[in-house]
């Protein structure tokens, strides 16, 4: 309700709270399952540079859902990726944040933890 209200008044920093109320690093809470749902949908440059500074928890649950022959590709091109504007790496991830809020939306995945009540 909170953010519905702000949402009124402000809907440029409502889309901002929004964005900051699901990080990259909030990944971690979405299951390998799902996860092959995302991936579906995201560009592969994108993901290899949006995991440029990503924990290793969600380096390792993006590749425990791809095939073992599309981790080791994703994680040659990172190891080749050499250094990236920090900018770029944000903008990359926040690219497949898009996708992964989209995808909870339409009802295709559900985040474990993100406030939807419990899991089962």
């Amino acid at each position: 309700r909170i953010l519905a209200s702000i949402e009124e008044s402000n809907p440029d920093l409502a889309e901002q709270i929004r964005e900051l109320m699901f990080t990259f690093e909030d990944m971690a809470l979405i299951d390998a399952k799902q996860m092959q749902i995302v991936m579906k949908d995201v560009d592969q440059a994108d993901m290899v540079l949006a995991l440029k500074t990503a924990s290793d928890a969600v380096k390792e649950l993006i590749f425990s859902s791809m095939s073992s022959r599309a981790a080791e590709m994703v994680r040659d091109d990172l190891e080749n990726l050499g250094p990236a504007k920090i900018s770029d790496v944000e903008a990359a991830q926040q690219k497949i944040i898009k996708v992964v809020k989209k995808l909870e939306e339409d009802g295709s995945i559900v985040i474990a933890g993100a406030g939807g009540g419990d899991v089962v």
